[in-house]
């Protein structure tokens, strides 16, 4: 009999099989609760031009493309930082999901990224071509090449930080930005 995995199942089952594999395994602050604390980390959707940009309408698509995907992964916290592309992006999950976007300062992520440590569960952060990636070396994780800043809105990161100190990072590309 095949059983589906959900996507959170999916993802630590992943993230589990890329730790043993690679053997990588990096120490982080476990959790109080026991249970793996998982962080998905994405940059904006695509942003009209100007110093504090909408979303386009390709962006504001693939931003409801971000709520579908992530939906049912049990995200009980999304964090954006104040700007209207960011919290335009985490919108449609928070709405979703009945939750409200916790604002967070980028200049300040490894206090930020501590106290997402330290709370535990799953949690949704929307930040930018920069902050993104470094946000996941932060928690320990491998973010990859660099962000493309002009064209590049579809990574979807999701950071695993076992109760045992582990580390894996699951990246996925997004769909729906046209």
């Amino acid at each position: 009999m095949t059983r589906a995995l959900s996507l959170p199942a999916l993802i630590l089952a992943l993230a589990g099989l890329v730790q043993l594999l690679t053997g990588s395994a990096v120490r982080a602050i476990p959790s109080e609760t026991g249970e793996p604390t998982v962080v998905f980390l994405v940059r904006h959707a695509e942003k009209e031009a100007g110093g504090d940009p909408e979303l386009t309408k390709t962006g504001c698509a693939r931003a409801e493309e971000l709520a579908r995907t992530l939906r049912d992964a049990g995200i009980e916290h999304v964090h954006s930082t104040d700007y209207a592309r960011t919290r335009a992006t985490a919108a449609p999950i928070a709405e979703r999901l009945g939750l409200e976007v916790e604002l967070y300062d980028p200049r300040a992520l490894p206090t930020f990224l501590d106290s997402v440590r330290a709370s535990g569960g799953r949690h949704l952060v929307v930040g930018h071509s920069n902050t993104t990636p470094q946000a996941v070396a932060l928690l320990g994780g491998e973010p990859g090449e660099p962000i493309v800043e002009a064209t590049e809105y579809d990574r979807l990161y999701a950071v695993t930080l076992g109760p045992e100190g582990s580390v894996s990072t699951l990246l996925l590309r997004l769909s729906g930005g046209g």
